[in-house]
């Protein structure tokens, strides 16, 4: 089994989630747990109003609703009164059991999972701490509970955890399933699953999937407002059908959220780095001379992806690795010179692929913009090879100019009123 948790401040998007699924007949309402009525009784109202009056009293807690979702190994069938119970003892063990929740079973995806809706909020206007509740009560839960109802277990027998994932992650194909949803589908596995520091990073997972996330073009208003946006491709990769806001989806994947993210990606990532560096090595030294794509397709059968970024002329600027077996997406520079996209095409004798900055590109783009490693690579991926040049050219520069305005100490410049000694006062002998 595994858990899946969500946090957040609105209660009707997480209960109106679960309803238009129990609309289309995707989902069922299994349990209402502490409501006055039985599940079949109550209107939508009333199963909102429970959980937002409970809410209300205690207005000062932002993160005032918990949503959860428990998935189970495809093939495992559970009956309804069992899915009730494992729901129960999971919310009793994490410290939910006396507060009102909505209990769902959905039927939308390749393995039986459930939806669990409550708030953080006591009766007596106290609120529950999340803070690792996932690492701590809810992974011990989730062991007992394996235990208990036998139930295929999430942690392997080598330590490994099976890839259970909460939703299923197909590839999105516009016009056979509701784009919102499929969409939705793909993020909540990915976000939750994947190791990415920037927004390239996550989209070099997403177009696994035919999906692209998209912060605007720094004139447009969605840039402007921090704003972000995801929509579908197509089979050739070009963007179909209408985007969709991120506050959109009732987990809320925003520009700030994937921030925090990246925030907290960033060290979880790194002890896996020096294995796909070795898995990069080893295939380099068992394949001498092979051709970029004979090292991508090589790289594939290993479960590691890699996403190319080139200029109209089809050279190769940039390179980003997406491991698929730890879940980390790296870009070239972030291993080192050597797998970055020069290094890589350098060491397997193609280095004419690469994109060699042109006058142009370096009257457009300042020197400083670039962190000078050695590496000649740039922070935005492109090839410099007369970086160390420029920057010696433009270091003479502010020297030049930082000569031109220094200040001169010369003391016989100034009126003579100001410089002429002063002379001092003979003191009046005083007499006898």
């Amino acid at each position: 089994m595994v858990a899946v948790i969500h946090q957040g401040s609105s209660l009707r998007e997480a209960v109106n989630y679960n309803e238009r699924k129990v609309e289309r007949k995707v989902a069922t309402l299994l349990d209402a747990h502490q409501y006055p009525k039985l599940p079949e009784d109550l209107t939508f109202k009333q199963r909102l109003a429970r959980l937002e009056n409970r809410a209300k009293l205690n207005s000062r807690v932002k993160v005032n609703h918990f949503h959860v979702s428990l998935n189970f190994a495809p093939g495992e069938l559970i009956p309804k009164d069992q899915l009730r119970q494992i729901a129960a003892l999971y919310m009793d063990k994490i410290g939910f059991a006396n507060q009102p929740y909505l209990l769902y079973e959905h039927q939308d995806s390749g393995h039986p999972h459930l939806h669990v809706v409550s708030t953080t909020i006591k009766a007596d206007g106290s609120s529950i701490n999340l803070h690792n509740i996932g690492k701590n009560q809810s992974s011990k839960a989730r062991r007992e509970i394996e235990i208990q109802f036998g139930l295929v277990k999430a942690d392997g027998r080598k330590g490994h955890v099976v890839e259970l994932k909460p939703v299923s992650l197909q590839k999105v194909e516009y016009g056979k399933l509701e784009t919102k949803k499929a969409i939705a589908n793909v993020l909540s596995g990915v976000l939750q699953t994947y190791k990415y520091t920037s927004l390239p990073e996550l989209n070099a997972v997403l177009k696994q999937y035919n999906i692209m996330a998209d912060g605007g073009s720094e004139d447009s208003r969605i840039y402007k407002n921090h704003g972000l946006v995801y929509y579908a491709l197509d089979q050739n990769g070009k963007r179909v059908g209408a985007s969709i806001k991120a506050s959109a989806f009732y987990f809320k994947p925003t520009l700030k959220s994937l921030k925090n993210q990246f925030a907290t990606n960033e060290p979880e990532r790194l002890k896996f780095r020096t294995k796909l560096k070795n898995t990069i090595d080893l295939i380099l030294l068992r394949e001498p001379g092979r051709q970029l794509e004979d090292l991508m397709s090589s790289l594939e059968k290993e479960g590691v992806k890699t996403v190319l970024r080139k200029n109209e002329a089809g050279l190769v600027y940039g390179i980003t690795y997406v491991d698929n077996r730890t879940k980390c997406v790296f870009n070239g520079s972030a291993l080192g010179k050597p797998y970055s996209a020069k290094g890589i095409l350098d060491r397997i004798k193609q280095p004419g692929l690469v994109k060699e900055k042109t006058a142009i590109d370096s009257e457009v783009i300042h020197p400083l913009h670039y962190k000078n490693t050695g590496s000649q690579v740039s922070e935005n991926g492109f090839i410099d090879p007369d970086f160390d040049k420029i920057s010696n050219q433009n270091e003479s520069s502010d020297k030049l100019i930082e000569d031109l305005f220094a200040t001169v100490a010369d003391h016989n410049s100034g009126p003579w009123q100001l410089r002429r000694t002063r002379r001092k006062k003979r003191r009046k002998a005083v007499g006898n």
